[in-house]
């Protein structure tokens, strides 16, 4: 891991070109619009730094701050519809249980908002020369460096987490030159005015109501105006600490005149005060922790601010390090890089693809924030795509695939959390819309975790997505990994299992018997997706989709497993373990693929971005190579069949699915993809290849579980070294991946396979038995003596079994 200095002045040892390592994105230009600029947060504070010299602007975002309030978003009349909507599916009547569907659906959910701007406009004559401008992942610095004349400016960004605040430093080579105005505005209704002399205080408020930016022809998108005062509000506090010159306040922001060097510092609150609770009526004061926040940041100095910051975040990010090859590309800048990319391999890039999905998971999810939403925590717009909200039928499954597989435990919390506030809205949702106990969820939530189906009460609404009714059910695979991994059996007993039992309690209420002994799901649709049936009818619902029977399988495996590890229910286990027996099982269609629906009316011509059916496989575990050879071989013929379409987060699904399945050059083919086609020049994943907007962080979440995927895998309950490992890297190393278990792994490899005077390594956490396979036999030592291994499975070629004991590390050897 390469040193991070930043002394007093700033004297950041911006790396040289040539340096350049794989955990630094730099540019030769500012950026020209706000996805090319550079993303920095705490988890609860975000930001995006141009680096323009003249007039800098910093975009600040804060993951509280949404539109509306807590409502009444469930619709008793779904109870009474539901009926009608499974007796036309039964009959064949699909098209008439979509338009019942709508009946079922209930008003739209609220918009994440965008929080402001700090602007900063300098004074200074000149050519701006040398300028260079990087995002330093391992120490989660935003900088920029430039010359003017006889004097070099640099600037530094950060987001602490331990501080609550982002810091802005400037600094220049010669003392008296840093003179600049500093403002805050908002898209938001918002007011500024001085506090002291050196201080700016903006104020605002969020509108109580932010139609979806795909509803077209409203006459009032954006409603500020409530007689009762309902809206968010919100605080942002800025402060100017200058080393030498001199600092007023006034009504046209902060001046900074004929300053050495000068220390920003930016805090910010909003009224929320719970997801249950109304922000403009019940909501807490957002200035009471803002000015906290900035005057405890106020009284360190700076190099503190700095070191508790890096410090703080190598703690996570220094975790995992990847090398797959540096190539001839390292010295050029990134945006240079990914343009040569498309034509020449380049490991190094991949590899920073990799860290910067990890460094964007720190930055927008740590413990006692909000999760990752659709942008994880950067948004500029009032109605950003799709609300920028929590898309519960891929996009927020998917911003968590490489939490704990990249040794990122912690950061899951906050998506762990918000599910049991979820589920607690969800309960109620279950009983009022459809009779049923336990809790539901469906394709959208927000800030106040809207359990119910949106869709304006059916105005706008399709069914194929507003009445999926597995979202929570899906989501309970994050209570699940997160106790695979760690072996927590407290957090598994008091908080993943009582989930759990309640999304399959309302499993077991909404399946049917159809007819002939099965269970199946009605209505169910395969996320987002149509089909037509053989006389004619183009309709979204049906019955027991492959989506809904693999989703309900998984959640009920993870639930009897669960029971047995804890002793505990056993009488429910039983009703799961009869159920699962009796759920519709998964069908090979005609051409050989995963049949998408109940009945084989898949198209070789459908090329939909959503993989629905194949989630068995991934995220799933219900269908391997090893364990149901046939149900594999057909998934990958149902991958041949979508195709490689343009979005990016299908792509990165793509790469997990072929590792999966031990494609290891498919994977890496649909990787090469979503990073050359799909990635704008700072990485951010763009949803749509050859298009600027919108951005989407899912893909860049995906792509790097993805790579940690084609290196390791455990979903077996087996640790499987380099399971898809493509000829592009045929020399690398990686320290750190976490495999189920409790297992922290390190491997070195060169030509294809497991270096043998590089070894693998696996560090025990839990002390649980290991099992381990490779391509070559394996031998296991620990502190240099050997381990006694066994064999578990007759015919099973590079797999051995052995004891660990919590805190060693054994060394596996070809």
């Amino acid at each position: 891991m390469k040193p991070f200095i930043l002394s007093t002045a700033l004297a950041c040892s911006l790396a040289t070109p040539a340096s350049a390592g794989d955990t630094t994105l730099w540019f030769r230009q500012p950026a020209r619009q706000w996805h090319d600029a550079l993303p920095v947060g705490n988890g609860r504070l975000g930001a995006m730094v141009f680096g323009t010299p003249d007039k800098e602007r910093i975009a600040l975002n804060e993951d509280t701050l949404w539109s509306g309030a807590l409502k009444d978003w469930n619709n008793p009349k779904a109870r009474d519809v539901l009926p009608k909507v499974r007796k036309a599916i039964f009959d064949g009547n699909y098209r008439e249980a979509d338009a019942l569907c709508k009946q079922m659906q209930g008003p739209y959910n609220q918009s994440y908002q965008p929080l402001g701007n700090l602007w900063l406009a300098f004074e200074g004559d000149g050519e701006v020369a040398d300028y260079r401008r990087e995002l330093d992942l391992d120490g989660a610095v935003a900088a920029v460096r430039f010359t003017r004349g006889d004097a070099t400016f640099t600037r530094a960004c950060f987001a602490s987490h331990p501080d609550r605040v982002i810091v802005v430093r400037l600094t220049c080579s010669k003392p008296g030159r840093l003179t600049f105005t500093a403002t805050l505005d908002s898209p938001l209704r918002h007011a500024v005015r001085p506090a002291g002399a050196d201080r700016l205080v903006m104020t605002g408020k969020c509108p109580k109501h932010v139609d979806p930016s795909y509803l077209r022809g409203s006459k009032t998108p954006v409603i500020y105006d409530d007689p009762n005062g309902e809206g968010m509000t919100f605080e942002v506090d800025l402060k100017a600490l200058a080393d030498g010159g001199k600092v007023t306040a006034g009504a046209n922001g902060l001046r900074v005149s004929g300053a050495d060097s000068v220390t920003l510092l930016v805090s910010a609150d909003t009224s929320f005060n719970g997801y249950d609770k109304s922000p403009g009526l019940q909501g807490k004061d957002p200035s009471v922790e803002a000015a906290r926040d900035l005057a405890a940041a106020a009284a360190k100095p700076y190099e503190k601010l700095l070191a508790d910051h890096v410090k703080d975040h190598q703690a996570l990010f220094g975790r995992v390090d990847l090398d797959l090859g540096a190539g001839d590309a390292a010295g050029l800048p990134t945006d240079e890089r990914l343009k040569r990319y498309a034509q020449v391999r380049d490991g190094g890039l991949e590899a920073l693809y990799f860290q910067f999905g990890r460094y964007l998971l720190i930055a927008s999810s740590r413990r006692g924030t909000q999760p990752a939403n659709l942008q994880g925590i950067w948004n500029d717009q009032m109605r950003p795509p799709w609300s920028s909200n929590w898309t519960l039928n891929i996009n927020s499954e998917m911003n968590y695939w490489p939490a704990e597989t990249c040794n990122l435990a912690e950061c899951h919390e906050p998506m762990l959390d918000f599910l049991a506030e979820l589920a607690a809205n969800g309960r109620e949702t279950a009983r009022v819309n459809y009779g049923c106990r336990g809790w539901v969820a469906h394709h959208n939530a927000d800030l106040w975790r809207q359990s119910a189906p949106v869709g304006n009460y059916g105005a706008h609404g399709q069914p194929t997505w507003a009445n999926w009714a597995m979202g929570g059910v899906w989501h309970c695979q994050d209570l699940w990994e997160h106790y695979a991994f760690t072996g927590d059996t407290d957090y598994l007993r008091s908080k993943a299992y009582p989930l759990m039992k309640g999304a399959a309690e309302f499993c077991l209420d909404w399946l049917i018997d159809n007819g002939k002994g099965q269970l199946v799901t009605a209505p169910s649709s395969s996320t987002e997706n149509t089909f037509k049936t053989p006389d004619g009818q183009r309709a979204q619902v049906c019955m027991a989709t492959a989506q809904d029977m693999a989703l309900i399988w998984d959640l009920f495996t993870n639930c009897i497993d669960a029971s047995r590890v804890l002793g505990l229910d056993a009488d429910f286990r039983r009703q799961l373990e009869d159920a699962r027996a009796k759920l519709y099982g998964l069908k090979i269609g005609r051409l050989g693929q995963l049949q998408e629906y109940f009945l084989d009316w898949d198209d070789p011509n459908d090329h939909h971005r959503h993989l629905s059916h194949l989630i068995g496989c991934f995220s799933g575990r219900q269908i391997t190579p090893r364990g149901t050879p046939e149900l594999a071989a057909a998934v990958l013929k149902s991958l041949e069949m979508r195709g490689d379409g343009p979005v990016g987060w299908s792509r990165a699904w793509q790469v997990n699915l072929f590792a999966r399945l031990a494609q290891a050059e498919l994977a890496y083919d649909r990787l090469h993809h979503l990073i050359a086609d799909n990635a704008s020049d700072n990485l951010f994943n763009q949803c749509f290849a050859g298009r600027p907007l919108p951005f989407q962080i899912d893909g860049n979440f995906g792509g790097t579980a993805g790579i940690a995927e084609m290196l390791l895998q455990s979903h077996t309950g087996q640790i499987e070294l380099l399971p898809a490992l493509p000829s592009a890297w045929p020399n690398g190393r990686v320290r750190g991946l976490c495999a189920r278990g409790g297992f922290v792994v390190d491997m070195a490899w060169k030509e294809g396979t497991l270096a043998e005077l590089a070894e693998a390594t696996i560090r025990s956490k839990v002390g649980k038995v290991c099992r381990a396979r490779s391509a070559a036999p394996l031998n296991v030592t620990c502190g240099g003596k050997a381990v006694e291994t066994r064999a578990p499975e007759a015919g099973a070629p590079g797999l051995i079994e052995f004891d660990t004991e919590a805190g060693a590390t054994y060394t596996l050897a070809p």
